[in-house]
């Protein structure tokens, strides 16, 4: 019987389901924020202030950021970054999704894939979100690089995390890991205009435990 290709949210379920049963590897607890936000050189002046808030909601930590256009919280999980955005404009909003760009903590980057698109889909192109005035979206981010496939009776879909494994504390000190960042470039197209936002996550701290 041939097997359907998983999309996004049913996929980190059943990986999530996988990699927390019978003790299969121990990962590191990752201790990640929402560090820096950079946008547009006249955002100032154009968006107003900004402030980084963070806050605790269902024993996540979460992050939110806010100008006078959007407001976006974002968590961290293994294998994505998930968000919520809230268009304070008073226009549409729209997420140009293949121009969403994911840096990992070497600087490599890489196309993102968000909740709905089939893991086989991943490089294809994907149409735009659109958020209207006074309305949010809640998605993720995740890098099409880190999907793979497993052939074979129990293979599957899965995904690679975030941050590397590591099997001891002295592992995580040597592997200099806390202390970078990933990046995510999320352009905002408001009136046919794209306005660029760089939200970068700093590692500071991990453990190791299951």
């Amino acid at each position: 019987m041939m097997k359907k290709a998983m999309s996004l949210p049913l996929a980190i379920i059943c990986s999530a389901l996988l990699l927390t049963s019978c003790g299969m590897f121990t990962y590191p607890n990752y201790s990640v924020s929402l560090c820096k936000v950079e946008r547009p050189e006249d955002a100032k002046n154009q968006f107003g202030e900004t402030k980084i808030v963070s806050f605790n909601d269902e024993n996540l930590t979460k992050y939110s950021f806010e100008d006078e256009y959007i407001k976006i919280v974002w968590y961290v999980s293994r294998t994505s970054l998930h968000f919520q955005l809230t268009n304070k404009s008073q226009h549409s909003i729209k997420i140009p999704w293949d121009e969403v760009v994911y840096v990992d903590i070497k600087g490599q980057t890489g196309r993102v894939m968000h909740s709905g698109i089939k893991y086989i889909d991943r490089n294809n192109s994907q149409p735009a979100s659109v958020v209207p005035r006074g309305a949010s979206i809640s998605d993720l981010v995740m890098p099409t690089d880190n999907v793979y496939y497993v052939s074979g009776q129990y293979g599957g879909w899965s995904e690679h995390p975030l941050l590397p494994k590591y099997t001891t504390t002295e592992e995580i000190q040597s592997s200099g890991v806390v202390g970078k960042s990933m990046k995510v470039l999320f352009p905002v197209v408001i009136e046919n205009v794209t306005n660029e936002y760089t939200f970068e996550f700093c590692i500071d701290g991990a453990t190791v435990g299951q």
